[in-house]
Order: structure tokens, then C-alpha cells, then sequence
């Protein structure tokens, strides 16, 4: 179960699932390493907020809010609202430093601690918040939205990983995605405190961005207050703090046979000095070809533009200045609610069938508000009917909640979960890297699609969402309640494509028996 060296070891098979228990400590442990997600969570929900604060644009990006002002006068159009390459810059500036800072990231996981990287990302969340909130002018903005963005690439390296090293094979699903469901919580959070900071002038906005301080507090505190995870301890030659740690988070004491499959998966990785380059080894191809479409189809699910555009559906309810509170409370429950189905099933009806179930209802709603777009344009000259628009939000629920309990968790814990320990810190990164780099890309791209495409840019990634269906159905196998050190035996050499890259020789001949 806890360690992944990508070797299988039959006679360890039954050891852990048959002692070990699912004790407090470990849901303790868990749930405070997954408060990283409520900062990413939040960093992601803020800044749409505040983009949209007048008394912000006004200070930071004056032409954006001259162009709101002509929208608000019934002068301009809903598409092309926020198509800005500066604020464009501004938000995307995040994902280009975490993708920088996730590469030194790996390096801390791998010689230092998993949970010194997770303290590392939480003080570069707390001065990221500092700098954000104090701002004067735009060089503090971004440096602060730089330091956030260091945050996250820290952050996001190591917590999958310590969630994988400690998460039993029955709910390691289930706590891997506690990450997931911390960061709907925080896109929730901050969608209420932009609600309410945007009614505060002409300082509301440092208010929004300053709140972040809260579950980047949190981040660190827990972080310090956690043991680091058994493996990374066996790694450093800290064996007897290792069985330790391991005898609280299984609570009990008849642990060998776990200690000894740690010792014999890192005395393997250790031999590995370069695992950039073991990464890119053949029977490495089918793990690092999913960290880097997943993270690609993740994004190009389109959830961004989404989330972006669901406040003018809104609003043509009529629900006026309430808009985006409903907009927040409606959204960001349905994204939570659904992330908690994700964390019930995932362990139970397994990752393919979630991810199939959603491609097919994520298609049909794409589809179903680009046809009701195509012919109802939200612009100056025409508004949807009440009706209408009710149908729209419905569909966009509908999206967002297959989102929730798929792509959205899955697209993290399914490269978490493959890795070889002796790759593990360096998978984690391309998984990393790719995400950040994806969502950079979308978010520099979004608005101006959005505003040149209009409603077609529902269209397009309703195309995308048959393309990764399509590659889930055929190439994606199943690792539900597989031990992640079997991965190799039981899931690669027994899958039709991934199997001829697979070496049986890279595959012990001996085991180990418990003791």
C-alpha cells in the first residue's frame, strides 16, 4: 500500500489491508496535508473576483474598467468584457511561476522532506498574500501573484505524493482527493469573500486578497504539525522514525512486512541518480503519458470558461446585483457536493467509470449551451428569456458536477498513484509542470476566445471532451484497490497497448514474507 516502487511483491500483498486500520491520526494526517487545496482553491476562485472589482481595475487596469463602464451603460459587448493581455498576464503569471518553482520542488521532495516542501509553499503562500494585499502599484501586484504562484508549485508537488505514501489501498482514492475537495472549498470561500469585499470600497479588493492569509496560515500550521510520511523517512535512513510513524498512521504494531517493502523499494530508487532521464526509460512510457494528458484533458475540458462566463447567465435571470452571489453559492455548492460523490465512488465504482460517465454528460451540456447560445445571443441587443437562461444554469450545474467527481480529482490522483518510487518525485513534477502550463495557456487564451468565438468556444471543447473520452476508453486502464506497488504487474503488463513496455526482467524474482 504505502510505499510505490513499481515492482510487485505477492507475499506483501495481504500484510497491510489485512492490519492495518484506519485510525484517527491518519484522517488527522490527511486532512491537514489536503488544506494545501483550500489556498490553490482559493488563489483560483480570488482572482476572478477581484479582476471584476471595479475599484481594483480602476487602480491596476484602467482600460478594462472604462470598457465594464461602457457594458454597464448598455454600451458594449458581454464576450469581449475582460480581454486584456495585462490582465490576462495577471492571472496567468501564477501557473508560469508555479511551473518554474514545481522543478526545485522536486528536488525537496526527493533529498529533503515531503513535509519541508509543504512548509516551503505555505510561507511562499503567506508572502505572496502580504504583497498582494499591500499592493501600490502593478510590480507588487505581480511579484505578490508570482510568490502565490511559487506556492502553488510547491504545494502541488508534494501533497498528492504524501497523500499516496500514507493513503491504505482501500481509500486511497477517497484521501487523495480530500486535495480536490479543499480546493472546491476554497473556489466556495472566495467567491463569498469577493461577494462581500466587492460592497466595501474603495478597499474591498485588499480585503479579498488578503483573506487568503487564512488557509495559507492553515497550510503552514499543518504542515508543522504533521509527521512526514514513513517512506520519505526510510528514504533519509531514518528507519526507527519511519516504523514509528508507520506503527500510528496503521495502528498497529505488526508492521514489518510494510517496513521492509519501504526499505526495498528505496534501496532500489536509490540507485537511480538521475530520474529525469529513468523517467523517460521505456517502462516508464505508460505512467508518464498519462501525467501528461490527463493534465492536458483536464484543462481542456473547458471548466474555465465556464466558470468565467456563468456570472452573465446569471445576471440575465435578473437577478441583478445578487448575481454573483448566487453565482458563487449555487456553483460552488454543486462543485463541492459532487467533489464529496467523487471521494464516495471513486474506491467503489473505480476511476474509467467515472471518467466515461462524465465525458458523455459533460458533452451533452456543452452541446446542449452552445445550440441554446447559438441561437439566443447575450449581447447588447438581446437577452435571454427567463426560461431560457434557467435551462442554461441547469446544464451548466450539470457540467460542473461531472467536472467534479471526474477530471477535476481523477486528473491528480491517477498520476499520483502509478509512479515507480524511484520516479515518483520526478513524475510528480511533469505532472505538475504539465497542469500549470496547461492552465497558463487556457487562462491566456480564454478571454480571447472567448471574446473572437463567442458561444462557439463551447463548441470547441465539447470537441476535446470526445477526444479524451475516447483515449480514456481505449488506453486507460483500471487501478482501483490495486496496491500501488502492483501497478506495474497488475495493471501495465495486463493491458492490450501498455503492456509491450513493460520489462519482465526489471521485475524481482524474489519476495519478501512477512515477518
Amino acid at each position: 500500500m504505502w510505499p510505490r516502487g513499481g515492482y510487485p511483491m505477492e507475499a506483501l500483498e495481504v500484510s497491510m489491508d489485512s492490519e492495518a486500520k484506519i485510525t484517527p491520526i491518519l484522517i488527522i494526517t490527511c486532512v491537514l496535508v489536503a488544506t494545501a487545496g483550500l489556498m490553490f482553491g482559493y488563489d483560483v476562485g480570488n482572482s476572478g473576483g477581484v479582476t471584476s472589482m471595479d475599484d481594483f481595475l480602476e487602480k491596476f487596469f484602467p482600460s478594462v474598467f472604462h470598457r465594464k463602464l461602457m457594458y454597464d451603460n448598455d454600451n458594449g459587448s458581454a464576450y469581449c468584457l475582460f480581454n486584456s493581455e495585462t490582465l490576462q498576464v495577471f492571472t496567468s503569471s501564477l501557473y508560469l511561476a508555479g511551473i518554474i518553482a514545481t522543478f526545485f520542488a522536486s528536488y525537496t521532495t526527493r533529498h529533503l522532506v515531503r513535509k519541508l516542501t509543504m512548509v516551503v509553499a505555505g510561507f511562499f503562500f503567506i508572502s505572496g498574500v502580504v504583497l498582494g494585499a499591500a499592493a501600490q502599484n502593478l510590480g507588487m501586484l505581480f511579484t505578490g501573484r508570482i510568490f502565490l504562484g511559487c506556492g502553488v508549485g510547491f504545494a502541488n508537488q508534494a501533497v498528492p505524493l504524501f497523500l499516496s505514501e500514507v493513503a491504505p489501498t482501500k481509500i486511497r482514492g477517497g484521501l487523495n482527493i480530500l486535495f480536490q475537495l479543499n480546493v472546491t472549498v476554497g473556489i466556495l470561500f472566495a467567491n463569498l469573500v469577493n461577494y462581500g469585499a466587492a460592497k466595501i470600497h474603495p478597499w474591498g479588493w485588499r480585503l479579498s486578497l488578503g483573506s487568503a492569509g487564512i488557509p495559507a496560515f492553515l497550510l503552514t500550521i499543518g504542515a508543522l504539525l504533521v509527521d512526514d510520511t514513513p517512506t520519505s523517512l526510510v528514504e533519509r535512513g531514518r528507519i526507527e522514525e519511519g516504523k514509528a510513524v508507520l506503527k500510528k498512521l496503521c495502528g498497529t504494531d505488526n508492521i514489518e512486512s510494510e517496513l521492509k517493502e519501504i526499505m526495498e523499494a528505496t534501496r532500489v530508487a536509490q540507485q537511480v541518480k538521475r530520474p529525469f532521464r529513468e523517467l523517460l526509460q521505456r517502462h516508464n512510457r505508460p505512467p508518464l503519458v498519462f501525467a501528461i494528458f490527463l493534465q492536458i484533458f483536464q484543462q481542456l475540458t473547458g471548466i474555465n470558461a465556464i466558470l468565467f462566463y456563468s456570472p452573465v447567465l446569471f445576471i440575465s435571470l435578473g437577478l441583478g446585483n445578487d448575481a454573483s452571489l448566487y453565482s458563487a453559492v449555487i456553483l460552488g455548492s454543486v462543485n463541492v457536493l459532487s467533489t464529496l460523490v467523487s471521494i464516495y465512488s471513486v474506491d467503489r465504482v473505480g476511476r474509467r467509470l467515472l471518467l466515461l460517465e462524465a465525458g458523455v454528460q459533460m458533452f451533452i451540456s456543452l452541446v446542449m449551451i452552445t445550440v441554446v447560445l447559438h441561437w439566443h445571443v447575450i449581447d447588447n441587443s438581446e437577452d435571454l428569456s427567463h426560461g431560457t437562461a434557467l435551462f442554461v444554469v441547469v446544464m451548466i450545474c450539470t457540467y460542473i458536477a461531472s467536472f467534479a467527481w471526474s477530471w477535476g480529482p481523477l486528473g491528480w490522483l491517477i498520476p499520483s498513484e502509478t509512479f515507480q518510487l524511484e520516479t515518483r518525485s520526478a513524475g510528480q513534477s511533469v505532472t505538475v509542470c504539465v497542469n500549470l502550463l496547461s492552465t497558463f495557456s487556457i487562462a491566456q487564451a480564454s478571454l480571447s476566445m472567448l471574446c473572437h468565438l463567442q458561444y462557439g468556444i463551447f463548441a470547441f471543447f465539447s470537441g476535446w471532451v470526445v477526444v479524451m473520452t475516447v483515449f480514456v476508453y481505449f488506453f486507460l486502464p483500471e487501478t482501483e484497490n490495486v496496491p500501488i506497488e502492483e501497478i506495474s504487474e497488475k495493471v501495465w503488463k495486463k493491458h492490450w497497448f501498455w503492456k509491450r513496455f513493460i520489462d519482465d526482467d526489471r521485475i524481482p524474482k524474489t519476495s519478501v514474507t512477512s515477518a
